[in-house]
């Protein structure tokens, strides 16, 4: 990533009252990370700063707590991730929800021409299986009409209020179970997916982390876990779940037995 690169001593200050900055600035850059990963309902001026939501950023990425915009943060700032809040009781994950019916339905809407129809079928069957093998679930594709989880690739606005921002940045989002968008899985049509034999966004990684936001799990902060928000490169063969990713997934649908499994 390019990190340190685009760092300024000023950047490893305290922000100063009315320091946002013009708009390309670290500052400002900053400030709508935040926002966008940190949202917050408050009514407090104080709770709703700069300073609180950097705070909020630290914790969730095991940081040490201080408040200050330092070299570290705006590394991870940089990181291509997943546009989902990492704040799991705002925006779109209020409650947990998750799916009633033991068969989910899922259908590919639109595709990349980064990659070959079927080889995404295939990855999104792989990535699904992976999330069945731990839960008494499983899948059912459609070919026609609406299914619980709607995949598919975009640029830019795509109708959601959640616009795509190009190359890097922001990959993909999805939405939690519900009616309507719930369980939707969207993917920026802007990145270079990849199924892993060249360089580009991994599609099968990506896949499996959205899809896990459409069975209900939020972000995670362990590094290791494929929920962790931001984006980085594995190894596809000996791509798997993490404990971490078990058990939050175990946790909203229960175990699956030893026999089924098997």
């Amino acid at each position: 990533m390019r990190a340190a690169a685009l760092l300024c001593a000023l950047c490893l200050l305290p922000l100063p009252p009315g320091a946002a900055g013009t708009r390309g600035s670290p500052w400002a850059r900053a400030q709508d990370y935040l926002k966008r990963f940190y949202p917050s309902d408050s009514e407090t001026r104080e709770a709703d700063s700069f300073e609180a939501r950097l705070k909020l950023m630290q914790r969730f990425f095991r940081l040490p707590v201080t408040g200050v915009l330092n070299s570290r943060v705006i590394e991870i700032m940089q990181k291509p991730r997943c546009g989902v809040p990492d704040i799991a009781e705002y925006s779109l994950f209020p409650t947990q929800p998750k799916w009633i019916s033991r068969v989910v339905t899922y259908r590919v809407v639109s595709y990349t021409k980064d990659l070959p129809r079927v080889t995404v079928n295939q990855l999104v069957a792989k990535a699904l299986t992976m999330w069945s093998q731990e839960v008494p679930l499983s899948f059912r594709r459609v070919l026609v009409g609406t299914a619980d989880i709607m995949i598919s690739f975009a640029r830019g606005a795509h109708g959601d209020s959640h616009p795509f921002d190009g190359p890097g940045n922001t990959l993909a989002h999805a939405f939690a179970p519900g009616p309507g968008l719930g369980g939707d899985a969207h993917f920026d049509e802007d990145e270079r997916w990849t199924d892993g034999s060249r360089i580009g966004v991994n599609f099968l990684i990506t896949a499996t982390h959205e899809l896990g936001h459409s069975l209900g799990l939020g972000h995670s902060s362990d590094p290791d876990a494929v929920m962790y928000p931001t984006y980085r490169v594995r190894d596809s063969k000996n791509f798997k779940l993490s404990p971490d990713d078990i058990e939050g997934i175990q946790k909203l649908y229960g175990k699956k037995s030893k026999s089924r499994k098997n």
